[in-house]
């Protein structure tokens, strides 16, 4: 598939230089122009053809997965907090570079449901009371 890209190159660069050496400067200008226009052409199209793969490739894909991740929240520079749903169970890891913590799991919570409990001020309050829940049950 190389040597199919590489044959359109090398014929442009060949044409160029032959009309380069039997016509004066200004051709070999044109021929220089057409080559860097041809270029730009292919790599606008590459460009757009990685876009597409990106948006559209990836919808489904994401859709069959058996793990989902519901949420998350930063929590330092590079340190996050996800809430992962697993079968029936969300799963809240702490994720960091190289490391990877389950921090508590609980039964799948419907989105739209409100939440009984009152809303915790931050989410390391929120965390510590759904902990404290888990392990009184």
């Amino acid at each position: 598939m190389k040597h199919i890209a590489v044959i359109p190159a090398a014929w442009l660069w060949f044409s160029s230089t032959a009309s380069a050496a039997v016509q004066p400067d200004a051709a070999s200008t044109g021929g220089l122009f057409q080559v860097l226009l041809g270029l730009i052409l292919v790599l606008g199209l590459m460009a757009a053809l990685a876009w597409t793969l990106k948006r559209f490739g990836a919808t489904r894909a994401a859709g069959d997965a058996a793990i989902r991740i519901v949420g998350g929240v930063s929590v330092g520079g590079r340190e996050r907090v996800l809430i992962i749903e697993a079968a029936d169970q969300w799963i809240v890891v702490g994720v960091a570079p190289g490391r990877v913590n389950a921090l508590a799991t609980m039964p799948r919570q419907e989105h739209a449901a409100p939440m009984a409990a009152p809303v915790a001020k931050n989410f390391s309050t929120w965390l510590k009371q759904t902990v404290e829940k888990r392990n009184a049950h």
